[in-house]
């Protein structure tokens, strides 16, 4: 079973969901950490790491003596990676999607493509608990394939958990995509209620069965809680705005092992993904 935990923006706590979520369910889980612009599970985990990859992307490399300056290729780039100014061709190898499609359609033969790195995965455990964590290299701006990576390591028979990116574009889908249930962590104020509705719009077509839960609950106004009443939307989980829970986070603990009471509201949740998963 995958479930993804995402949220419309950033600084809900969707990080804190997904750690204290994995270290409770422990044997036979994985936690994803596929916001590979910014991991941070692993500063809450602090797993061994016993397996380190690195990714690549094709980029298009160029034969100048073969390239007639057709232009061809820039025709048939969708993301502007490739381009002719006069008598040279320029690749910008940093708005490659790695498609191919310059090469299949260049009519000389010119284009070859070229292993470029783009970051890396690392695999750890703590405990019974399997982390994944990819991370991007600074100022690489194509988080998909590096989220394709991680996510070759899923186990069927395990129970996954994804962290997903914030916000509600590619790398969001790219992290979400196949999830059996997603959660959408949000917080109840005027920017977090315009975001959970882009994150609800974005699960809607993507038709994941999703839930959302309210961090800090208590400091803003009740409007997340109509809106999710009016949209039929399950609400899963209230955390409060807590000095305790502050004090935990800000030291890099979960709240599961510092605050008991947690584990069992935790347990509580993933029974209520589970049967809401299932409908």
């Amino acid at each position: 079973m995958i479930v993804s935990i995402a949220s419309g923006k950033g600084g809900t706590g969707k990080t804190t969901v997904a750690t204290n979520l994995a270290s409770v369910l422990g044997i036979s889980c994985q936690l994803l950490d596929c916001d590979v612009e910014e991991p941070n599970a692993h500063l809450f985990l602090d797993p061994v790491i016993n397996q380190e990859n690195k990714v690549f992307t094709l980029v298009p490399k160029v034969d100048a003596e073969k390239c007639k300056l057709c232009g061809r290729c820039q025709e048939v780039c969708a993301y502007n990676a490739i381009a002719v100014f006069g008598k040279k061709h320029l690749v910008f190898s940093a708005l490659c999607h790695g498609c191919g499609a310059c090469q299949y359609f260049c009519p000389h033969k010119a284009i070859s493509e070229e292993k470029k790195e783009i970051g890396i995965v690392q695999k750890g455990t703590k405990n019974h608990l399997e982390i994944i964590t990819g991370k991007m290299k600074i100022g690489e701006a194509m988080a998909p394939p590096v989220i394709r990576e991680v996510k070759k390591y899923i186990k069927k028979d395990f129970i996954t958990i994804i962290d997903a990116p914030p916000g509600t574009s590619c790398p969001v889908i790219e992290s979400v995509k196949g999830s059996d249930y997603s959660v959408l962590v949000t917080e109840p104020t005027p920017f977090g209620l315009n975001d959970l509705k882009l994150g609800v719009e974005v699960l809607r077509k993507l038709k994941i069965p999703f839930g959302v839960i309210i961090n800090r609950f208590d400091l803003g106004n009740d409007k997340t809680i109509q809106y999710c009443e009016n949209q039929d939307i399950d609400i899963l989980m209230k955390i409060p705005f807590d000095r305790e829970i502050a004090r935990v986070y800000s030291k890099g603990s979960l709240i599961i092992d510092e605050i008991p009471s947690y584990r069992q509201k935790f347990l509580e949740l993933w029974e209520s993904i589970k049967i809401k998963a299932r409908k």
